[in-house]
């Protein structure tokens, strides 16, 4: 924002001003968006996680709602990152960002348009699975009634939907994911279906 302002001799004034007037609103230090009297519509929370900490992807709860697969409503948007795990408490939510590591982190991720203008860098259905089973702590498949179990009646997906998965693609990510095992117990269980 500071750039945007590089003509006044002291920026930080006007940014002070535009957030007394409700023209800006901080979601964190040097991020804005517009404020209630900014007649301007606010972007999507989705696309503000990108920007919030970064490089990062939304996943997980997040991304399988987007896509219809889970019936919960989502309240933190939760999105994988190689930075370390943190988590924001902003005046518009909470954001959530869980750590992966490289290479892994790079697989199965797209950009998605919500709407003109928002496009947001999301896991695939596929990812956004795995990345819930590999990021959640004391989450170890051990068997397919036990990756079942999980995904049915913990997540509460919908066996039709996953009948779509790519596993192909799932396998591929194999040699370099973290919970090598409870993947390809989750690919297997999928693959019976």
């Amino acid at each position: 924002m500071t750039s945007l302002l590089n003509q006044y001799k002291r920026p930080n004034d006007k940014i002070k001003a535009l957030k007394d007037k409700g023209i800006i609103k901080s979601v964190k230090r040097g991020l804005y968006i517009p404020g209630e009297n900014a007649n301007m519509r606010i972007p999507e929370s989705s696309l503000i996680a990108n920007h919030i900490y970064g490089p990062s992807y939304l996943s997980m709860e997040t991304a399988l709602s987007y896509y219809g697969l889970i019936p919960e409503r989502v309240y933190a948007v939760t999105s994988m990152t190689i930075k370390p795990s943190k988590d924001f408490r902003t005046s518009i939510g909470l954001y959530s960002y869980s750590h992966l590591p490289l290479p892994y982190y790079a697989f199965g991720i797209k950009n998605v348009k919500l709407q003109e203008n928002q496009t947001v860098i999301m896991a695939s259905p596929e990812k956004a699975l795995a990345d819930k089973i590999v990021s959640t702590p004391g989450v170890i498949l051990r068997s397919i009634i036990n990756a079942q179990k999980y995904v049915f009646e913990n997540l509460r997906m919908e066996q039709s939907d996953l009948k779509d998965f790519d596993t192909t693609q799932m396998r591929s990510w194999l040699s370099d994911a973290p919970k090598k095992e409870s993947l390809e117990i989750l690919i297997k269980m999928i693959e019976k279906l």
